[in-house]
């Protein structure tokens, strides 16, 4: 699977493996990538491993959360990291 450089720029992309890492890939594309990343991510794990990562991830950013649930039919609670928000308030809530 061929993905943008720039997604990897803080881990060496060679020692990256699509099937062990790919909590890491599946959200850093939804959420960085690009078009045609987003497009080989799917065809690669499929829409289903896809959601399943996406949900059990602990971060994702508000525009990227709002994507995933009309993508995936999905309500904002049924997101691990909504139902796990920080409880610290952050400075700027934009």
């Amino acid at each position: 699977m061929q993905l943008s450089d720039y997604l990897f720029w803080d881990v060496d992309k060679a020692t990256v493996s699509f099937e062990e890492h790919k909590g890491f890939i599946i959200p850093r594309v939804f959420m960085r990538g690009t078009l045609e990343d987003f497009k080989a991510v799917l065809n690669y794990y499929g829409k289903l491993v896809c959601k399943d990562q996406l949900t059990q991830t602990r971060y994702l950013d508000k525009k990227t959360l709002s994507f995933c649930c009309v993508f995936f039919n999905l309500e904002l609670n049924q997101f691990r990291c909504f139902t796990e928000k920080q409880s610290n308030s952050q400075h700027w809530n934009y």
